[in-house]
């Protein structure tokens, strides 16, 4: 394991962009709720800009999960906090951590999202171009 290739591979990318991710994923949110409270024309706008918003911030996130439990898979860390020194509470919250990286279902449910929404897109976006 050499710390250069880990290091590389856990760098969070830069400020800005987490930041636009996390704007993406707000914009997203609001634009989805604010629909039932607007005139027609800006409710096919809200969701398109909620639909992109989601495709990019779950996008992201399944991303960042698979990431994360690669590292965990990589680097042996179940294990590795099982042989720890680490004891008490502390220990079984940093197990927790790592284990749970490993069978969390949230990347899954994040290709989801953004596939269904990427999907959604492109269909909205031929229904009003009456393609289909």
């Amino acid at each position: 394991m050499e710390s250069y290739s880990i290091s590389k591979s856990i760098h969070s990318g830069p400020a800005l962009l987490r930041t636009f991710f996390f704007v993406a994923g707000i914009t997203a949110t609001v634009a989805y709720r604010i629909t039932p409270f607007i005139p027609p024309l800006w409710v096919k706008i809200a969701w398109y800009v909620g639909t992109i918003g989601f495709m990019l911030y779950f996008w992201h996130r399944a991303h960042i999960e698979s990431k994360r439990a690669k590292l965990v898979q990589e680097y042996d860390l179940v294990n590795a906090v099982e042989t720890s020194s680490l004891h008490g509470d502390q220990k079984t919250a940093v197990a927790y951590l790592v284990k749970t990286s490993l069978t969390s279902k949230a990347r899954f449910n994040s290709v989801f999202i953004a596939v269904a929404s990427a999907l959604a897109l492109a269909a909205a976006i031929l229904l009003d171009l009456q393609i289909i």
